[in-house]
């Protein structure tokens, strides 16, 4: 009977530790979680994209129609704003179709059916996604696609350059109006992907003439840091404007370091949106005293710590015994095994490129100098300017 009762305990207990249910840990439940929101995310992602490529496609069609008419000499140039009228009376809640609009969407078509434009997207040979791809990756045997009213009206093809569907119709409107060559056009298409721009950000990264500073190829860069990070070259800016301060001619480094605190949105976008903010005045220990970063970022596509330091000053050779000392801090300390080796950045308001030279080729660590402008030289002033110097010019032959 005894033993009896002892197997029946044995089986029962048994019976519970099957039907125990597992709770997962904290750090799996995350990993769970996250899973169900990056679901969401991708699929929120994907009908973002569709409603864009729908919206393009439209606008792409719309522009070809009316400049076919225009320039087939079918239509005056009156006719355009009576088609804004009449598809106003049809729909007065609709927007998007002034007579403003109906014209970039003429200027879109325009500009980017181009044979110039799509031989350069050829010669790229591009791949920044599924919908990216060489224009003749979308006809059907060299067929032309035509509109169901083709029959009555002039030829119209459906073919859209695919690198025009990595943006909004509204920042190809921007890119348009302030771009001059096809390689800007195209360098800003892919900025404003990749950084997910808005109109008006990508308007202060044009102004600011972002494609330069980022494709210059004689940043003042360390040796170090083109070899451990080759791709940085295009990544990291070496100038970057910081008219949002309305710094005075004479201000020191506190000044500047409050101000990027408080306009700390304003200058990521102007470094980049892959960097994310850590801290101010990061303390880190070195003997027995702590040291003090002013800003310390992390860069998502880097994988690396991001040291920057401020200077109200010209760039002196000297500042690049400190910031070694701080990557050497960082990477003993508080890199993460899984991160690259930090990076420094001393910001200054200008630099002797000879003197930055003989400085970055004898440094082991990964470092760049960039300078910052206190104020942008607006576009009508510049403009202005040159008029005037031609005056003078004529004046004096």
């Amino acid at each position: 009977m005894t033993i009896f009762l002892f197997i029946f305990a044995i089986s029962k207990v048994n019976n519970m530790e099957n039907n125990v249910t597992i709770v997962p840990s904290q750090s799996e439940l995350e990993k769970q979680f996250e899973f169900v929101n990056s679901l969401i995310e991708r699929h929120r992602s994907a009908a973002v994209i569709a409603v864009n490529t729908e919206a393009l496609q439209m606008n792409w069609e719309i522009g070809q129609y009316i400049s076919l008419q225009l320039t087939s000499s079918r239509w005056g140039t009156n006719v355009v704003g009576d088609l804004a009228d009449y598809l106003k009376r049809q729909n007065p809640k609709r927007r998007g179709f002034s007579k403003r609009n109906l014209y970039n969407m003429v200027k879109f078509y325009d500009t980017y059916s181009q044979p110039m434009f799509i031989d350069r997207v050829s010669q790229l040979q591009l791949n920044v996604g599924e919908f990216v791809q060489l224009p003749t990756a979308q006809t059907k045997n060299n067929a032309i696609v035509q509109l169901p009213t083709a029959q009555l009206e002039p030829t119209v093809d459906q073919i859209i350059p695919p690198i025009l569907k990595v943006t909004t119709f509204t920042n190809h409107v921007e890119i348009m109006n302030r771009c001059r060559s096809d390689d800007e056009r195209i360098f800003y298409m892919l900025y404003a992907r990749h950084q997910g721009l808005k109109t008006e950000e990508l308007r202060r990264c044009i102004i600011n003439q972002t494609f330069s500073s980022l494709m210059d190829k004689e940043k003042m860069m360390s040796p170090k840091l083109l070899a451990k990070y080759p791709q940085s070259e295009f990544m990291l800016k070496d100038k970057a404007v910081v008219d949002f301060l309305s710094l005075p001619n004479r201000h020191n480094e506190h000044h500047l370091h409050k101000g990027l605190l408080d306009h700390m949105k304003a200058f990521i976008l102007e470094l980049g949106k892959d960097f994310l903010f850590i801290e101010s005045e990061f303390g880190v220990q070195v003997g027995g005293s702590t040291k003090r970063i002013d800003l310390l970022f992390f860069h998502r596509a880097l994988q690396c710590l991001v040291a920057i330091e401020l200077k109200a000053v010209d760039f002196q050779p000297e500042f690049m015994g400190k910031m070694d000392m701080y990557l050497e801090a960082l990477d003993r300390d508080v890199k993460r095994e899984n991160e690259n080796p930090s990076i420094g950045i001393i910001l200054c308001p200008s630099a002797d490129r000879s003197m930055v030279e003989y400085t970055l080729n004898r440094s082991l660590s990964p470092t760049m100098i960039a300078e910052y402008q206190r104020k942008l030289i607006p576009q009508e002033v510049m403009k202005k300017s040159l008029e005037e110097y031609c005056a003078f010019l004529n004046k004096n032959k």
